[in-house]
């Protein structure tokens, strides 16, 4: 099983970040470790958005330490790049308004859509809470209706 960790930034990456990014994550994934085991770990930046972690643990189990290290490396990339990863009220969703681009907006402002009904249940959003890599595949781009969202929004 590939378990994932899916990080959200406050504002997309420029292209210069996004190499920064590339060269600090790369760096990591290939020293971290987990009780002196070297883990089978990945990333990905998708969408210019979101950093996504991950580690094949049929090679090797993660510990909170190692989770640890990683959180603290996300937050060096948060104070070197000047961007938030770790803010859990910023919602991501493809905007209708914009031909299907993503927009990320407050908690205040998608209930704001909501209400208006420029966001809807089809509305698709980034469910962030995804822990394995199917889970990525499968449940991470879904329809407002079907996500943890539309407990607190619906």
């Amino acid at each position: 099983m590939t378990r994932v960790w899916v990080y959200q930034s406050n504002r997309s990456f420029s292209v210069s970040e996004r190499e920064t990014i590339n060269d600090i994550l790369q760096e990591f994934v290939e020293q971290w470790t987990a009780h002196g085991n070297q883990l089978a770990g990945s990333f990905e930046i998708l969408y210019n958005i979101f950093i996504v972690l991950k580690v094949d643990e049929s090679k090797a189990m993660v510990t909170g330490c190692s989770i640890d290290k990683s959180v603290h490396l996300l937050k060096q990339i948060e104070l070197k790049l000047n961007v938030q990863l770790f803010d859990r009220l910023g919602i991501a969703f493809r905007d209708a308004r914009k031909n299907g681009d993503i927009s990320l907006v407050s908690r205040t402002d998608f209930e704001a859509l909501i209400s208006s009904g420029e966001v809807d249940t089809e509305t698709l959003v980034f469910n962030n809470m995804v822990g394995t890599n199917e889970e990525l595949q499968n449940n991470w781009e879904i329809p407002l209706k079907d996500s943890w969202h539309a407990n607190v929004f619906l």
